[in-house]
């Protein structure tokens, strides 16, 4: 006895509809394996063979194409893998980046800040020395007469003004060697 259309899209787990399409695309088939019981459609054995061995070798020219996509679908994920280890290592690198800026700057702030104090501390000890010298020569100025004392003491303050300036300019002389040499480019 033979299977009716439906028994066989509910075997081969394929639609009514492609069943017939198996059933027009074998030349003669209908004429040869198929036969009208009551409102529908039968095949007979020799035709559900047919019709098993028609779909077993189509499934099989589909596995190769299958194969091909899951392949393709493959190297697509292996190229997007890649693509996201390159990314991470980039970001890995913009941190490490980040983090020696980040600690360059600590540096090179407390570097500033160690310099202004070493500043503050000159500055401290150049104005007592001044202040002590300018006692100094008052006193022996005081031992001098009235018009020598004058010009006595605008030399002698002429010439503590001048020490000062020379001794600013070296000091910032001196920074700015410091600093030109503290550079964060000198770091690399």
């Amino acid at each position: 006895m033979g299977k009716t259309i439906r028994q066989l899209s509910e075997e081969f787990k394929l639609s009514k509809q492609a069943i017939n399409q198996r059933i027009n695309s074998i030349n003669g088939f209908r004429g040869k394996h198929t036969y009208k019981v009551k409102n529908h459609l039968e095949i007979d054995d020799q035709g559900v063979k047919i019709l098993a061995d028609f779909d077993k070798q189509k499934r099989q020219e589909r596995q190769p194409n299958r194969q091909a996509e899951n392949d393709k679908g493959k190297n697509i994920d292996q190229i997007l893998l890649k693509q996201l280890d390159v990314k991470d290592q980039q970001i890995a690198n913009l941190h490490q980046a980040l983090d020696q800026q980040q600690k360059l700057q600590i540096a090179t702030v407390a570097e500033n800040h160690r310099l202004k104090e070493h500043v503050q501390k000159l500055s401290g000890l150049l104005k007592p020395s001044s202040t002590t010298q300018q006692q100094q020569s008052n006193d022996k100025d005081d031992t001098l007469p009235n018009s020598d004392n004058t010009s006595h003491s605008k030399q002698k303050n002429d010439k503590q003004a001048k020490k000062e300036v020379v001794e600013t300019h070296r000091m910032e002389k001196s920074m700015h060697k410091n600093k030109i040499n503290k550079s964060w480019w000198r770091f690399w």
